[in-house]
């Protein structure tokens, strides 16, 4: 069920992957590969185990059964700063803090600096990068609990950013901001990865902007529908078998939409 690489270009993985919550199994014998410069889109119903596997693939929860494997070591075998220079995790909510946005984005500095270091030029250029590419440039000065949802979030992200690791999590980037800022952090997140290399695992609940990514991965609620392109994604119909009700694709200027019904005018990206 799966078009993505393999091999020499799988960046992050997990093999025969195991997680739930006392009884209750979420991942069952889940594997997958990551590769390096790729944005993967991670959607499905909820409840299929989305934030679960991200969760465990920053090694924030420990599965039950099978590995997670990092540029060729398990998360285990990895330093915990190692590790934190590697992968950077952006959670669902955004942190409410009264620092100020640049001393929050200067903390995804620590990962490479350690906290009794003083940062260099280098971490402040890293630091104005990251505001800058989210579009939070402008909001450095000013105190993040008095910043809106939205704009909170692209701080976060600009934490995130900052790290300068090989391999994001991102649980809903897109949560709290209106649809131009949603696409802004697709285009971010598309720059970082094919610009920079970087492996860019999100889950998105719009499955409009799912599918801008390079890849999906698409969860039901008895596990695994299928992971691989766009173009793979409608060929198979997995949205559909995923959700349970037939959902069909379209492109409207460019865009891909979704939608549960046939209707309107578009063009099916299936045809």
């Amino acid at each position: 069920m799966s078009d993505s690489g393999t091999g020499a270009d799988s960046v992050l993985e997990c093999r025969e992957l195991s997680a739930g919550y006392g009884r209750r199994k979420v991942l069952k014998d889940l594997s997958l590969r990551f590769a390096r410069g790729r944005v993967t889109a991670v959607v499905g119903p909820n409840g299929c185990g989305k934030s679960t596997l991200l969760r465990v693939l920053a090694g924030l929860m420990a599965p039950n059964a099978g590995a997670v494997w990092l540029g060729g070591h398990t998360l285990q075998q990895l330093e915990p700063r190692e590790r934190a220079r590697q992968l950077a995790w952006l959670a669902q909510t955004a942190e409410v803090t009264d620092l100020t946005a640049r001393d929050m984005v200067s903390l995804g500095r620590f990962a490479r600096t350690g906290w009794l270091n003083q940062h260099d030029g280098k971490d402040e250029a890293a630091v104005a990068r990251a505001l800058e590419a989210t579009g939070a440039l402008h909001l450095a000065a000013r105190r993040v609990a008095r910043l809106s949802g939205g704009e909170r979030q692209r701080v976060s992200l600009a934490r995130v950013l900052a790290v300068g690791a090989s391999v994001l999590l991102l649980d809903e980037p897109t949560s709290h901001l209106d649809p131009p800022h949603q696409l802004d952090v697709l285009r971010t997140l598309r720059s970082q990865a094919h610009g920079c290399g970087a492996t860019i695992i999100a889950v998105i609940h719009d499955l409009s902007l799912a599918l801008m990514a390079d890849e999906l991965v698409v969860m039901g609620e008895e596990g695994l529908v299928g992971h691989g392109s766009r173009a793979a994604t409608l060929a198979g119909d997995w949205l559909s078998r995923a959700f349970g009700t037939p959902i069909s694709v379209v492109e409207v200027d460019g865009m891909p939409l979704w939608r549960p019904h046939p209707s309107g005018p578009g063009r099916d990206l299936r045809s």
